[in-house]
């Protein structure tokens, strides 16, 4: 599986709506991140903020986490909500105390970050309960959009290394070029 980044010179085609509510519309990510209101919630793989800005409204904090410092570069000059702090880090070294999120989601990134390391950084850092929200691009899709196929992950592929890293799953489904997965830290 390759880990490549988004080419950050490509950032304007992350704030297609049309394109990215395609795959993932809002309201499918709210409903699966369950937020009350006053949750310190990650972004992992943050990119432009797109899906940062619509969770930023229903959480107390949201801490966009993205490697390329020109992705935050360029949502700083798009405008960052007051509650949003931008970090630049690996997930593997995301710099969160232990049990300080309340919750996490990975939008069409997972497959740039997956492994032990990063799973295990995410789990630390998630409060027991905590839910970690994945939607990404398919193994089993067709390839006209997102990454090569065989940079993906299959649902079952992420669902096992999820469990092997301390996580409960409460779904695991399938779709025809995404898959989405809304696990719980133990």
């Amino acid at each position: 599986m390759g880990f490549h980044t988004f080419d950050a010179e490509r950032a304007d085609s992350l704030e297609d709506a049309a394109r990215r509510y395609r795959y993932c519309s809002a309201e499918e990510l709210l409903g699966a991140l369950s937020l009350d209101g006053d949750e310190h919630v990650a972004d992992l793989g943050s990119g432009t903020g797109f899906y940062t800005d619509d969770v930023a409204p229903f959480a107390g904090t949201v801490s966009a986490v993205d490697v390329q410092a020109a992705m935050h570069e360029y949502y700083r000059e798009k405008g960052v909500p007051a509650n949003v702090e931008l970090i630049t880090a690996e997930v593997g070294d995301v710099p969160f105390e232990t049990d300080g999120l309340d919750a996490a989601f990975s939008t069409m990134t997972y497959h740039e970050f997956a492994s032990e390391a990063a799973l295990a950084a995410v789990g630390r850092a998630l409060a027991p309960g905590g839910r970690f929200v994945i939607v990404d691009w398919a193994a089993s899709g067709r390839g006209d959009a997102g990454p090569p196929l065989d940079e993906r992950y299959s649902v079952e592929t992420a669902r096992t290394a999820l469990e092997a890293a301390g996580f409960e799953i409460d779904v695991a489904a399938p779709r025809q070029e995404t898959f989405v997965i809304v696990a719980r830290a133990q």
